[in-house]
């Protein structure tokens, strides 16, 4: 006779003290059963052997899949497709979000969100509720996946095109890359803007703390970082990105926390210790225009998705180092672990 195994609520508290911040981040996802990666050039969802990174399979997608978002359950992974332009020029904007099945890896359905365009930016709660920018709309969409329907469309103030959800699902974070002076704040459960956080030049990527208690937007002008205080929703200070001539695009926290790291529009990382963000960085060379990261379950290596060459740059995260790198796809934006 099988016996089920009931663990007391103190237990359970010290085994989530135990796991890393991240972990309890549906928004900054890991785990052992594979790797996918969004081939954005190709128009493909691709598989890869977590350890080997030799491709496995494949599903085709609707034209330039961006970003991507992974279920609390880690069985379904959420694909917006933007269309087939950038921000800013995309002449035939896609309207649906590709439902991927991450245990069949096969395409199971679609989410059309008609009448709006040009979804992009995906993020989840732990509840599994998506919230999605659609940037030619000025929109950030709340969408049911069980339902695949949209139960909410609030207004941005701007051209929306990535989005940070904080942990508790209490807030977003939305990024106006050029044509609003600021990152729109807004309470998801009243569901309307609440603030604004200056961003004189703009912002490109964002993104939330495993503690929720900051915000990273990268600066659109000079290589910056700008740090948001989510306790008042300002700014908390401004961290300089070295040996960057560029700017920077996309920023990403280790799983306990304790690093971020930055991609930038030349051809380098940026590695960070969080306890003194002013302090020495790393400074690592990778591919082409680097646009994404994944994180190993163990919190030692980084993915980078070179989106200009089409390859990825192992890291050793703990290390601070290259280790490697391997061709996939045309060119990928986002990739994850799940």
């Amino acid at each position: 006779m099988k016996r089920s195994l009931i663990l007391p609520s103190a237990f359970l508290a010290l085994l989530a003290a135990a796991l890393p911040a991240a972990s309890l981040d549906p928004n900054n996802p890991t785990g052992k059963n594979g790797l996918i990666l969004i081939d954005k050039l190709g128009h493909y969802a691709r598989f890869a052997d977590p350890v080997t990174y030799k491709e496995l399979s494949s599903i085709e997608l609707e034209v330039a899949p961006h970003d991507l978002a992974i279920s609390p359950d880690h069985r379904t992974v959420y694909i917006p497709i933007y269309g087939d332009g950038v921000y800013g020029r995309n002449p035939h904007p896609g309207h649906t979000i590709a439902v991927v099945d991450l245990v069949s890896r096969k395409l199971t359905g679609t989410i059309d969100v008609s009448p709006y365009q040009g979804p992009h930016g995906i993020q989840i709660d732990a509840a599994g509720t998506l919230y999605v920018t659609c940037d030619l709309s000025r929109k950030l969409l709340v969408i049911d996946p069980k339902k695949r329907s949209m139960e909410a469309a609030i207004d941005t103030e701007g051209t929306g095109h990535w989005v940070a959800v904080l942990p508790d699902g209490s807030k977003a974070y939305v990024a106006n890359k050029n044509d609003r002076p600021f990152v729109t704040v807004i309470d998801l459960k009243a569901r309307k803007v609440t603030g604004h956080v200056p961003a004189p030049a703009g912002t490109q990527g964002i993104v939330a703390s495993p503690d929720g208690r900051h915000v990273v937007a990268v600066d659109n002008g000079e290589p910056a970082l700008i740090l948001i205080d989510t306790a008042n929703d300002a700014v908390a200070g401004r961290i300089p990105l070295e040996g960057n001539p560029r700017g920077a695009f996309k920023p990403r926290y280790s799983l306990d926390g304790s690093k971020l790291v930055v991609c930038n529009l030349g051809q380098s990382v940026n590695i960070l210790n969080t306890a003194d963000l002013h302090g020495k960085q790393i400074v690592l060379p990778v591919g082409k225009d680097p646009m994404g990261f994944a994180i190993s379950p163990d919190d030692k290596t980084l993915l980078v998705a070179n989106h200009g060459d089409g390859t990825v740059t192992v890291i050793d995260l703990q290390a601070g180092r290259v280790v490697t790198n391997f061709k996939a796809g045309t060119g990928i934006e986002t990739l994850s672990y799940f």
